[in-house]
């Protein structure tokens, strides 16, 4: 069932994603080679605690998941497309890391991603980044009251495939409320016209997720969280979370 917020809960829910956005410019601040996973972790963990936010991640289960997940953000290097566990690794020269968080304030949620490259880059990943921020703005471009959810599944699977990329089967974005995964399922590939019709008071976490090789294929690492390309190219996230309005779409995780 689809919950349509009130103009005052999306507004409630503006707060908590700019808590998410303050996270991620911090993360993304402290990432350098020689930096840890765990320390960007903490980082985020800080920016929560200042903010008086809990994490709608850590301890998050879902059915899939063998364990509750144990951190604040989920840290995804190179490979690896999304879900992946912060650890001790510590980033090199070169890495593409994708850092997705999320926020909790006052009972509503704020998710959002971002992938950079730490180091020196390589033009084909600064490529897939963009891409993949390209593709995030066709989607929230297609969130308009009166479309449809294949618009926007459209809209970010056009810009993907277009470059050249693969998009994983079976995982894109979701609604978001009270809860961090609500109705409806926001997929990254579609036909326009089709689905759910869009309608004020909708919030939706839209988020492509792109394989630089260009085959869809993934596979789950044995951590039971991290998606990981089954060709080993690299990965890019991004993701916003949009309340679609009368007005437009509106993005209530700015950066």
């Amino acid at each position: 069932m689809v919950e349509l917020k009130t103009d005052a809960s999306i507004d409630a829910m503006y707060e908590a994603g700019q808590v998410v956005g303050r996270a991620l410019t911090a993360v993304r601040k402290s990432a350098a080679v020689g930096v840890s996973l765990l320390e960007l972790d903490e980082v985020a963990r800080e920016v929560l605690r200042q903010a008086g936010a809990r994490s709608p991640f850590l301890g998050y289960r879902p059915s899939f998941a063998p364990t509750p997940f144990p951190a604040v953000i989920c840290a995804s290097v190179n490979d690896a497309i999304v879900h992946g566990i912060p650890t001790a690794y510590r980033l090199r020269d070169g890495d593409l890391v994708s850092i997705d968080c999320g926020a909790e304030l006052d009972g509503w949620v704020g998710d959002s991603a971002i992938s950079f490259v730490v180091g020196r880059p390589r033009a084909a990943d600064l490529r897939l980044v963009e891409t993949a921020e390209r593709a995030l703005t066709a989607g929230i471009a297609a969130a308009v009251a009166g479309n449809r959810m294949g618009d926007i599944a459209h809209a970010i699977g056009s810009v993907c495939r277009a470059a050249g990329y693969g998009i994983p089967e079976g995982f894109g974005g979701h609604g978001i409320g009270r809860r961090m995964h609500e109705d409806p399922p926001v997929p990254n590939e579609g036909r326009p016209g089709r689905g759910l019709r869009l309608r004020h008071g909708m919030v939706l976490a839209i988020e492509p997720m792109l394989i630089g090789g260009g085959t869809d294929g993934y596979h789950e690492a044995p951590d039971g969280w991290t998606l990981r390309t089954n060709d080993g190219s690299r990965a890019a996230h991004a993701e916003h979370t949009v309340a679609i309005t009368e007005a437009g779409p509106r993005v209530l995780t700015e950066r």
